[in-house]
């Protein structure tokens, strides 16, 4: 019980800390150690996606608590669709109930869902279901929970030139408009601001195709803890660690002081 009461005593306070400093205004977090954390268990690597979905909740609620404005979940990437068809078949199925069940979730927090990467490729269901909640959710200003389905950052850079090389057939955009602007604007992500910090869970040190272009001066962070044992408390860490840092977007410590 003493243990308990000590522990929630270092909680409170590095949360109180935490909120004392400036917070990152987008977290973008890449879950990642599923299926170690249940064959470590001696489980099939379906288990582990299904107790993940608890650490989506408490990283989504902590967010909140804390005044995140966004937060990007690496859900289902495009080089996913290679994995077992078990797993993915169990992942759209995970997806599909989570919308259900946490819909409501969503509209007390007043957060707003939305989706980054070729959604319509998605099975009928999931569409189906993701865009319901999109529409049910989209007036929410609290915080915008962006889930990367169907996504990798190659793909939405090839996407986002198909486009603009269109336009500039079609005499729309002229070849020297073209700037970061003008990327951003055609990128899935082209509402949102660039990414703040970056969190990788289950102690692998990439990137794996998630945001390349968003994340040009993100502070990147890395934790050995697999995503379904991933806590407030580790998601506090993470933000302390990035409050620590020293932002300088090309430029010197001189000139930010």
């Amino acid at each position: 019980m003493e243990k308990i009461l000590v522990f929630a005593a270092i909680k409170m306070n590095l949360e109180e800390r935490i909120k004392h400093q400036p917070l990152p205004r987008h977290i973008a977090i890449i879950m990642d150690g599923n299926g170690r954390w249940a064959k470590g268990r001696g489980k099939l690597r379906v288990f582990g996606h299904e107790n993940g979905t608890k650490a989506v909740r408490t990283a989504v609620e902590t967010c909140v608590k804390l005044g995140i404005e966004h937060l990007t979940l690496y859900a289902f990437s495009t080089e996913n669709w290679n994995r077992p068809k078990l797993e993915v078949k169990t992942l759209m199925r995970l997806l599909i109930s989570s919308l259900k069940k946490e819909i409501d979730t969503l509209q007390k927090n007043n957060i707003r869902l939305q989706a980054l990467g070729d959604i319509s490729s998605m099975p009928p269901k999931v569409f189906q279901e993701l865009t319901q909640v999109m529409e049910a959710t989209k007036s929410n200003s609290t915080m915008t929970l962006n889930l990367a389905l169907n996504y990798g950052s190659r793909d939405e850079l090839t996407h986002c030139m198909r486009e603009i090389a269109q336009k500039i057939k079609k005499n729309i955009i002229s070849i020297e408009k073209i700037d970061e602007t003008v990327i951003n604007e055609h990128l899935y992500s082209r509402n949102l601001p660039d990414v703040d910090l970056l969190i990788r869970t289950s102690g692998e040190q990439r990137i794996s195709n998630f945001l390349l272009w968003q994340i040009a001066y993100a502070e990147l962070y890395f934790t050995d803890v697999f995503w379904p044992d991933f806590t407030d408390q580790h998601l506090y860490e993470a933000i302390a660690n990035y409050q620590k840092r020293e932002r300088r977007f090309g430029k010197t410590s001189e000139q930010l002081n």
